[in-house]
């Protein structure tokens, strides 16, 4: 598969908060760094990331503008509480290798009424 075809999967798996869908779109040495957090190391360690924030706000993916460049899906996104941000997915063999994200922590947590 490309890897836009990957990350379309990857947001329909999120938008409906299947857990088990999205985890088995990560190789199993993933990282994920969303840059307001620590890096995430691991596929079981992303599971229990997304377990927990899947549990403390309703999120979903809109996506503005997705691009690909070599093993590179790359995607602009908002939520529709007006939150924006971006996407950057490394994948290799038809899994996701490496995820870094950027996102306003502070406007999220405001958001969706989270404490810091």
């Amino acid at each position: 598969m490309k890897p836009k075809e990957i990350l379309e999967l990857w947001i329909k798996a999120f938008n409906a908060a299947d857990l088990e869908t999205l985890i088995d779109l990560y190789d199993d040495s993933a990282v994920n760094h969303q840059v307001a957090n620590e890096a995430v190391e691991g596929k079981y360690a992303i599971k229990k990331m997304f377990e927990a924030e899947f549990a403390n706000a309703e999120m979903v993916c809109k996506p503005v503008n997705i691009f690909e460049d070599g093993d590179w899906a790359i995607m602009e996104w908002q939520d529709p509480k007006g939150l924006r941000g971006c996407g950057f997915f490394k994948i290799e063999h038809d899994k996701i290798i490496l995820q870094r994200g950027y996102w306003d922590k502070l406007s999220f947590h405001k958001l969706y009424d989270i404490p810091l």
